[in-house]
């Protein structure tokens, strides 16, 4: 018998939340979105017009949904960060299934709600954990479960935050000021990293964390002799800084469109001149990178200690030439080592004979071949978010979900490793022990 589409309510119709919603539109025999919430009307009519929803079914806010009682099957919450849990609790309460995005939670108090509230009502929470679902990390997974390289002794990953990344998240951005967004940059962009590292050792609990960090770079005492407050405005350097907003937005409009822009969003069809009269205003893009309110870290080092005596250790570097992130798993019967960019990964497996072929082991180099056209057939992300979004599906209908499908309840290592790595970073390093 064929199923009905699963129905789904958008809440928080920002850029996540209408990319996992896009599978409606590629596939709408599994999934159909029927409303959205949202405080903004230029996207509350955005999705009304996209999904073809009527009025009746846009609502302000999760609140305003809530009182409505339950009217579909999921919601897709795609809020800020610091907003999971005012959206998620009373729509969790009424019954609702949820694809809810990462990170989950902003501290572990709030992670511990939001777990204790899914259990009690038999919730089926899926945490957008995107990067399980690509073919590069994904692959690799499925080696070290057939327990191709044996055991694992030590896990390392890597990820640098291209210059323009970080500067127009991180710095001028919605993550650059705890005390605004609620995370840290650690939480709020290698959440990922840390759920890798523990979904590759899930045979295993992490046991203690120690971590250190900090900003190093964009603090006013680094800022260029002459430099202004605003590039386009006041900025005798505008031409020649790496940072300059002219040089990143105005030369590069539709890199970062869906942040920069986002001020303009009412304006159809905003024209260049648009944009470099928001990038003379006081809009935090226009900033002088070195005189913003950032307190996040830009780099920082996390090891951790498995209970089975394994290690792993995560870097994280802002301001790189170019956006990478690396991996290498090192276990009792050989290793993996690859690039997520380039979608390649090799494995090393151990073999004394004289038949090896590279000093006494075998060489298999993965070649994924995802780039260019292929990422955009599999998704963004590296082909990840259209995965996840038909995993979630699947998830919600009782089938058999892919080896990547990450419930609220598979992400509390991750998140909670996140959160005692920054504990031991404000302590100078101390190591935390884990408590899941």
């Amino acid at each position: 018998m064929e199923q009905k589409p699963v129905t789904a309510i958008i809440v928080g119709a920002g850029h996540r939340a209408f990319v996992y919603s896009e599978l409606a539109v590629t596939n709408p025999d599994m999934l159909r979105i029927v409303g959205v919430a949202d405080p903004n009307p230029v996207r509350r009519q955005k999705a009304m017009e996209h999904f073809g929803f009527g009025e009746d079914m846009c609502f302000e806010s999760a609140d305003e949904l809530a009182k409505r009682g339950r009217i579909a099957d999921t919601v897709i919450n795609g809020t800020m960060d610091e907003q999971h849990l005012e959206t998620a609790l009373p729509l969790l309460n009424l019954g609702y299934d949820m694809l809810l995005e990462k990170p989950f939670a902003v501290n572990e108090s709030e992670m511990r709600q939001l777990v204790d509230c899914a259990k009690k009502n038999n919730s089926k929470v899926m945490i957008c954990h995107v990067l399980r679902y690509t073919p590069f990390y994904y692959g690799i997974k499925e080696i070290v479960n057939r327990g191709e390289i044996g055991d694992i002794i030590n896990i390392q990953t890597t990820e640098h935050v291209s210059y323009h990344h970080l500067s127009t998240s991180y710095v001028r951005g919605k993550w650059a000021n705890s005390d605004k967004c609620h995370t840290t940059m650690l939480l709020a962009k290698c959440c990922h990293d840390l759920d890798i590292m523990m979904w590759m050792m899930s045979e295993t609990q992490p046991r203690k964390i120690s971590s250190f960090g900090g900003k190093y770079q964009f603090k006013p005492e680094n800022a260029p002799k002459g430099a202004g407050t605003i590039c386009m405005k006041d900025c005798p350097l505008v031409d020649t800084c790496v940072y300059s907003t002219k040089r990143l937005y105005i030369d590069h409009p539709d890199r970062w469109s869906f942040y920069v822009w986002d001020a303009l969003e009412g304006i159809d069809n905003p024209t260049i001149q648009d944009k470099i009269a928001l990038m003379k205003s006081d809009n935090p893009y226009a900033r002088c990178i070195y005189k913003c309110d950032n307190n996040v870290v830009d780099h920082q080092s996390v090891m951790v200690e498995f209970e089975s005596g394994a290690t792993g250790t995560h870097n994280m570097v802002g301001g790189s030439a170019e956006p990478r992130r690396n991996i290498h798993i090192i276990g009792t019967k050989g290793e993996i080592f690859g690039n997520f960019e380039e979608s390649k990964f090799t494995v090393l497996k151990i073999n004394p004979s004289p038949d090896a072929h590279n000093e006494e082991c075998d060489v298999e180099v993965h070649d994924l071949k995802v780039s260019g056209d292929m990422v955009g057939a599999y998704g963004g992300h590296g082909g990840g978010d259209q995965r996840l979004a038909a995993d979630f599906v699947k998830f919600i209908r009782g089938e058999e979900p892919s080896l990547a499908c990450t419930s609220i309840f598979d992400s509390v290592a991750g998140h909670l490793s996140v959160y005692l790595a920054d504990d031991s970073r404000e302590n100078g390093g101390t190591p935390q022990n884990v408590n899941i």
